[in-house]
């Protein structure tokens, strides 16, 4: 099983950057693909980005270009890297955890990942 926690979140104002972490806990953290999901009020929990086991990566359009995400399986940690926000960045970021095997495809379902911080809450403001 693992635990994950997520901070870094934050105030600022757009065109801004924001790095946000994700720790995690437990045994076998490098066979669990993560990912970051967002939710503001009043609209579901999307997808933003993801890395599997094997460091493929996947982008929402919205984000593409603007988010990097990246692991340390040392450290246990994975980040979001985020440049240029935008107010309609603002939300709740969750970050998500499945284990999955090696050759796993990626997946941008929530559903399909079984564990979950608590989020932290992001916000482009000027």
């Amino acid at each position: 099983q693992v635990q994950l926690v997520e901070s870094g979140g934050g105030l600022v104002q757009p065109g801004d950057s924001l790095r946000i972490s994700c720790q995690a806990s437990g045994a076998s953290f490098m066979r669990h693909a993560v990912a970051w999901f967002r939710q503001s009020p009043g609209k579901e929990r999307e997808f933003v980005a993801s890395i599997s086991r094997s460091g493929n990566i996947d982008y929402a359009d919205s984000v593409k270009g603007r988010f990097t995400i990246s692991r340390d399986n040392d450290k246990k940690t994975v980040y979001l890297e985020m440049t240029s926000l935008e107010p309609e960045d603002t939300a709740v970021y969750f970050c998500a955890a499945r284990h999955t095997i090696w050759t796993a495809p990626d997946t941008r379902a929530a559903g399909d990942y079984a564990y979950w911080g608590q989020g932290t809450q992001v916000t482009i403001s000027s």
